[in-house]
């Protein structure tokens, strides 16, 4: 399975593209997605959404996974996010792929076993459970990564679950 991982904004959108199963996972591409900040919002939103859905096409992955937005202390921030979150789904959705939403605490629980993991922890699990030489730079590609490896684990606990409930 091939999973596109996304953490999604306006000015810096992260992507990371997994080749499962989750036990045996491969770091295909990741980067970021960035967008000049002398565009109005609206055409930032174009961007992200153009670049999102060339990748798509370009890779052909068989799911998407998307952070949902944490609202923190800075309400701009966060409705800044929310909106390349919103472009980010739609392009995806667009391209027909099937969408999963993952909060930061499933992402942190999948990737580190600790819902409650600082963004250290999880860079640095990445790196282990891909066999990596470094941590995906930057941040936001490796935050994408999580993402991915995140809907690589569920899935996996999905199939053994569903496979222990037909028993």
């Amino acid at each position: 399975m091939l999973v596109l991982g996304i953490d999604p904004g306006v000015a810096i959108t992260g992507y990371g593209l997994l080749a499962g199963p989750a036990d045996d996972a491969r770091l295909t591409t990741s980067g970021v997605i960035t967008t000049p900040s002398t565009l109005s919002l609206s055409q930032r939103l174009v961007v992200l959404y153009e670049a999102l859905t060339e990748l798509v096409a370009r890779y052909r992955p068989e799911a998407a996974a998307v952070e949902q937005v944490f609202f923190g202390r800075n309400a701009r921030t966060a409705l800044a996010v929310g909106h390349g979150r919103g472009v980010a789904l739609l392009a995806l959705a667009k391209s027909g792929l099937p969408v999963h939403e993952y909060t930061p605490m499933q992402v942190k629980q999948a990737v580190v076993g600790y819902g409650r993991a600082d963004k250290q922890q999880v860079q640095e699990m990445v790196r282990l459970l891909l066999h990596l030489d470094a941590v995906p730079e930057p941040d936001d590609a490796a935050d994408a990564v999580a993402v991915a490896l995140c809907h690589l684990h569920t899935c996996r606990l999905n199939a053994l679950l569903g496979a222990e409930v037909e028993r």
